[in-house]
Parts: C-alpha cells; sequence; structure tokens
C-alpha cells in the first residue's frame, strides 16, 4: 500500500510516499527556518505564508521522486493537529481537495503518534512491543506506552515548556541563535572537549543546574524553572557561556533519560522509541542507550532494545505521517468533515 504523506503542523512542509508503512519511496521537505532564524523564533503568520507557496510544489515532488502517478496513490494521509492553527489549515485543505479530486481516501493522522513512527522508516525490523516511547519536540514532551498499533497510552509528559522550547530559549538567552537544539548541541561538545582546560580547573565554583522533579515518583518533566536557573547564571557572569550551555543540555538529558529509564521498568518495556527533533541530539542517544545497558545488567533482562529515527526522521517529516496513516488506517467517511485541531494530544 503507497501513501502520500502531508506534514505541515508548524514551520516544515512535507510531503512523501511511503510503502507498507516502512519503505520510503520519496521524502520532500520545505523548511522556512532561515526566516525564523531572523527573528529568533518562528512566526506563524510567516510559516503559513510559506507554506501556502510550497505544498503544492513539495507534493509534486514527491511524487516524481517516488516515480509515481497520482493514479498509482492508495491514500492520503494528513496531519490534522497538534500543532500550529494556521499552518494545519494548508496541509489539511490541500489534502482533502487532493482526496477528493483523486477519489482517494483520506486519513487523519496525530501528528505525535506519528513521531512515533519515525522508527519504522526504513527499518526491516519494528521494534518489539511493548515500548516505552519518549516525544521530545519544540512542542511536546511526552512518554507514552505503546503496547499495539491500537493500544498507545499516555503515562507522563511536562508540566509546562517542552524540552525543545527550553532548547530554543535557551539559546536565545545566550544570544546563540536559533533553532536551540543543534547550536547549544555543538556549544556543549567543545565544553565537553575542554572540561579538563585549566580555566575549568581552577574555577572555585562548578555551576550545577536544578534537574526538575528527578526524583519525584512520577513520569513527568519541568523545564520552566530550568530556564529561570540559566538566567540567572547567565545574569551572573560567573560562569562562560559554554559551561552554562553544557551543564543546561546535562541537565535537559538527565531528566529525559532518567523518566524515561522509569517507565521501561516500571512497564517492563521490551524496547525504547525517541521520537520528535530533541532525538538528534547525540548526548541523548548516548545516555539512553547506556542507561538502558544498566538496566538489563540490574534487572537481569536479556535485551532492551533502543530505537532512534534516522536524523533525516528526527524533525517534522511527511514520510513519518505516511507511516502513521498505515498503520492506523481509519479513513475518513466524509472528508468534508475533517478538521484541524491544533489542541490534539494523546
Amino acid at each position: 500500500m503507497k501513501i502520500l504523506g502531508i506534514e505541515t503542523s508548524c514551520d516544515e512542509t512535507s510531503a512523501a510516499v511511503v510503502e507498507d508503512g516502512a519503505k520510503v519511496l520519496s521524502n520532500v521537505v520545505a523548511s522556512s527556518q532561515e526566516m525564523h532564524v531572523k527573528t529568533g523564533g518562528i512566526v506563524p503568520e510567516v510559516a503559513a505564508r510559506e507554506q501556502v507557496k510550497s505544498v503544492i510544489p513539495v507534493t509534486n515532488e514527491a511524487l516524481k521522486k517516488a516515480n509515481l502517478t497520482k493514479n498509482e496513490i492508495d491514500a492520503i494521509a494528513v496531519t490534522v493537529g497538534p500543532g500550529l492553527v494556521g499552518s494545519l489549515l494548508i496541509g489539511v485543505e490541500t489534502a482533502k481537495t487532493l482526496a477528493w479530486i483523486w477519489k482517494k481516501p483520506l486519513i487523519p493522522v496525530n501528528h505525535l503518534y506519528a513521531h512515533i513512527y519515525s522508527v519504522f522508516l526504513d527499518n526491516a525490523t519494528p521494534p518489539p512491543l511493548p515500548a516505552v516511547c519518549l516525544i521530545a519536540s519544540g512542542g511536546h514532551t511526552d512518554l507514552v506506552l505503546f503496547k499495539s498499533h491500537k493500544d498507545i497510552t499516555w503515562i507522563g509528559g511536562t508540566v509546562d515548556d517542552a524540552a525543545g522550547e527550553a532548547f530554543d530559549k535557551v539559546a536565545r538567552i545566550l544570544d546563540l541563535g536559533y533553532p536551540g537544539g543543534p547550536v547549544i548541541s555543538k556549544v556543549a561538545e567543545e565544553c565537553r572537549m575542554a572540561i579538563s582546560d585549566l580555566r575549568f580547573q581552577n574555577k572555585k565554583e562548578t555551576l550545577k543546574l536544578p534537574r526538575p522533579l528527578i526524583q519525584e515518583d512520577n513520569l513527568d518533566f519541568s523545564f520552566s524553572g530550568l530556564k529561570t536557573a540559566v538566567l540567572r547564571a547567565f545574569e551572573s557572569k560567573l560562569y562562560p557561556t559554554p559551561e552554562i550551555a553544557y551543564e543546561f543540555q546535562e541537565a535537559v538529558v538527565d531528566c529525559l533519560v532518567k523518566k524515561t529509564i522509569k517507565a521501561t521498568e516500571k512497564f517492563g518495556a521490551k524496547s525504547i522509541i525517541v521520537g520528535g527533533g530533541v532525538a538528534a541530539n547525540q548526548r541523548l542517544r548516548f545516555l539512553i542507550g547506556k542507561n538502558a545497558e544498566n538496566l538489563c545488567s540490574r534487572t537481569q533482562v536479556q535485551n532492551i532494545q533502543v530505537h532512534f529515527p534516522s536524523l533525516k526522521y528526527c524533525g517534522d517529516n511527511g514520510a513519518m505521517i505516511a507511516s502513521a496513516g498505515f498503520f492506523n488506517n481509519k479513513p475518513a467517511k466524509d472528508l468534508f468533515l475533517v478538521d484541524v485541531d491544533p489542541g490534539l494530544h494523546f
């Protein structure tokens, strides 16, 4: 089954063709990120205007790269939420129009579920279930228990800001640029390499930022207070910017890893799935893998698989929408009743 997936929940405009939920035949992404760099963040109206220009060319390019015609597409899947309402409308109205003209089924997709399915793309061996899934992005930080394609349950999440949002705002505080995730990761890694330099050894005080909720007996996260702690550290002028970036990343990753491993042990999961833009963070990838191994040794569990998407599928993309549409194939009974839901959750 070949599905055309359309994704426009934020600032990317993406279309892809995926066969049987895993084989990516094409994945085209157009981003307005360069425009948002100037403003230090996403301007919803600007993003939507760019998506109006891009959505049809991107869709045509996806079909062309897949070497398929519209007649060879079996269905269309589209993100209906969560996301920016103006951006979501571009994708949904385009998908509805194409489905009507081409006489194809239309499958509404929850963007958060789709991040889980990003690990199925180009993957011949799907993760064993049950799996604990960490979805960490600019708008969401959630933990879910994935028992089957029809049984996905939310088990915890952020009580305030998302991890990706915290990266962006801290990068703004430190004047490092946008988007925050890649730039903080780069600066933090450079600091890690220099951690034995005299300038760190001779410091009277080493920065230690809080790890909110990390010791609480729940599966929730909080990053708002951590941002405030970063601001105070920066304004104190006691610590160099690289050290603050380094310690901030360590704090966020510690929280994400601790709660994910806690959930894995609690529910006896056979695998861990990490999706969303923050899944591209190399420190997170390393520490989740290391802690999963430690959990196996401590509990004498034979193996817990850890699955991250390919870097090209960590961000928002049409391929994950098509995959989610395949595994949760619930076409709309009346495509004209399909509408956007910006506040959609699990």
